[in-house]
């Protein structure tokens, strides 16, 4: 077991009380005392095994990353609800074997959930760097196909970025 970083601990323990205190809603001496104790006894029992080392600068860049993918989301629903819309439905289903270059696992995971958030897009499988991914037609697979999104990621991880 790794040794726990007091610091890291400390950190963990403060923001899942913040979000035990968000969700509860309650703030009388009890509910903040029951949130103490269990966020800290979470951030305890987590904190041993957890593979994630924390890297501040990622979080940084992953706050930029979520505009981003706002927008490419709009623009996903926009473009599958005319799809939807049009008499002739033009839909193409296509099922795209997709080899990523990341490395990290936590960096595919992060592509996998964004292909998935996308409309048009879902993550079918993944099997280490090789994604299975369902899309609606050419356009929705786009973002996956073009590497545009593998790219981004790979920017918040400081990984090179995958060639077109």
């Amino acid at each position: 077991m790794r040794p726990i970083s007091s610091q890291f601990l400390v950190l963990k323990t403060t923001a899942l009380f913040i979000l035990w205190v968000m969700l509860s809603g309650r703030f009388d001496l009890f509910h903040l005392g029951l949130g103490v104790s269990l966020s800290f006894l979470v951030a305890w029992i987590n904190s041993g095994h957890s593979p994630f080392v924390p890297r501040f600068q990622i979080w940084g860049k992953i706050l930029l990353y979520f505009p981003w993918l706002f927008t490419r989301i709009v623009q996903s629903s926009l473009h599958l609800t005319k799809l939807i819309l049009h008499p002739r439905l033009p839909i193409q289903p296509r099922l795209i074997r997709y080899e990523s270059t990341l490395q990290e696992p936590p960096a595919v995971v992060l592509l996998g959930n964004s292909i998935t958030l996308t409309p048009g897009t879902i993550t079918a499988e993944v099997n280490g760097q090789l994604l299975l991914v369902h899309a609606m037609d050419e356009v929705s697979g786009q973002d996956v196909t073009s590497r545009r999104l593998e790219s981004k990621i790979a920017d918040i991880f400081g990984e090179k970025a995958p060639s077109p």
